[in-house]
């Protein structure tokens, strides 16, 4: 018989192998350990249903797994299945690519048998068939001889399920679409109508595919900056003798760096199809650059190998092209974090939306004087201080709230604590 993975509970339908406790050629005993599942944010150990010995494993530490898949092959002294006595709670799939992997098409197949034979099952997914209302002759079984087990009876209702809710929810692609119903605008006063650029509709796009697939959340932050702004008035002749402008962005930038280097989860990527988290051995970082046309953001890349003066050089060079729209498409890809700097405009904290496939972007609002407590040699006083608005938004399927608190705080903590050593 195969041992399965069973029902992991409530909402749960899929988990990471952490390791595998037995081998080929074991005797086990029943409820002993298989292997150790990783779900959620929980390691859980999966015990076998019978006793026997191992003859076959079909995983290995690092597969991912779904209800019903099967473990490994047992031998025991009985032919009874690794099926639970009781029916199991249909779990429903989280990524469309699950249901590709696991058969069991509606409407594509039907089962025939010239002796009329019913459809190849167990006992007990005939029973759980019948209390789902479910006819077998429509499953296509995945065992030999096209036998029905629990993980086809499972991949046919979450076909079916699938089916339902796509007819009634709209797709991201639709959200965000204008009413069909068309205002005009011109009856109640004089308007003017201008073609919206192709530029900008494209940024509308990707916004809108970003913020209607990634589940955002935005921690929000600030920074006391007044030593560092007397630091930047102090150097900032030195740099334009260098030709390059010294403003807040590229301190920005360095404090960034430093924080993707301790919390690198901030620099990775999401593959959406195989559900894995690339981490890149690079810092290249998209700054957005106001242009008439709209945000662009080119990238300063391997940012964490260049000096607080050769990123503000490379910078400036790059905001002007893009200005000018002369930058290269080429320039304008493979960043791994942005940075949306409006302070030189105004406005406090804002909610920047992520640009995916990155997982994180800071936004950076205007920083204003304020009356602060400060403690020094033992006692506390006010006084007035410039502080920095920080927001960042990150994606909250490979972040943590507390992982996006702690990497907010590193930045504010950088962007306080900058030595006259890494300016010069």
């Amino acid at each position: 018989m195969d041992i399965r993975v069973p029902h992991l509970g409530e909402g749960a339908d899929s988990g990471s192998v952490v390791s595998v406790l037995v081998k080929e050629g074991d005797r086990i005993s029943k409820d002993q350990t298989l292997i150790e599942l990783e779900n959620e944010k929980a390691v859980a150990p999966i015990p076998s249903s019978h006793a026997g010995v191992v003859k076959k494993i079909y995983v290995k530490a690092g597969d991912k797994v779904t209800v019903g898949q099967a473990i490994l092959s047992l031998e025991t002294s009985g032919s009874e299945e690794a099926f639970p006595s009781t029916p199991t709670k249909i779990a429903s799939p989280r990524h469309p690519a699950e249901l590709a992997m696991t058969g069991g098409g509606v409407g594509d197949f039907v089962y025939h048998s010239s002796s009329g034979a019913p459809p190849p099952a167990s006992p007990t997914v005939r029973r759980l068939a019948k209390d789902l209302g479910i006819d077998l002759a429509k499953v296509k079984g995945s065992e030999a001889g096209g036998r029905i087990v629990l993980s086809d009876l499972k991949a046919y209702v979450r076909r079916l399920r699938d089916l339902a809710e796509s007819a009634k929810t709209p797709s991201p692609s639709a959200a965000g679409k204008a009413p069909s119903e068309k205002v005009d605008f011109s009856k109640w006063g004089k308007i003017s109508v201008r073609p919206s650029s192709s530029l900008r509709r494209k940024i509308g796009q990707r916004m809108t595919e970003s913020w209607t697939t990634v589940p955002h959340v935005t921690q929000f932050d600030e920074a006391d900056i007044t030593s560092l702004m007397a630091l930047r008035k102090k150097n900032a002749g030195a740099f334009e003798k260098k030709g390059a402008k010294l403003t807040l962005t590229p301190f920005v930038m360095k404090a960034v760096v430093a924080a993707l280097k301790k919390y690198p989860a901030a620099n990775a990527s999401l593959d959406e199809e195989t559900q894995e988290i690339i981490f890149k051995e690079y810092i290249h970082l998209g700054v957005a650059v106001d242009t008439e046309s709209g945000l662009i953001v080119p990238v300063v890349r391997d940012a964490d190998k260049k000096s607080l003066l050769q990123i503000a050089q490379e910078l400036e060079g790059l905001a002007e092209k893009t200005r000018q729209r002369k930058i290269s498409l080429e320039e304008l890809k493979g960043g791994s974090f942005t940075i949306s700097n409006l302070g030189s405009i105004g406005g406090g904290p804002f909610t920047p939306i992520i640009n995916k496939p990155e997982v994180a972007i800071l936004g950076v609002g205007r920083g204003a004087l304020r009356p602060v407590v400060v403690s020094a040699a033992g006692q506390e006083k006010i006084e007035s201080r410039l502080m920095l608005p920080l927001a960042l938004s990150y994606d909250h399927r490979v972040l943590d709230g507390a992982d996006g608190a702690r990497f907010i705080r590193e930045v504010a903590h950088n962007l306080e604590n900058f030595k006259e050593k890494d300016v010069k």
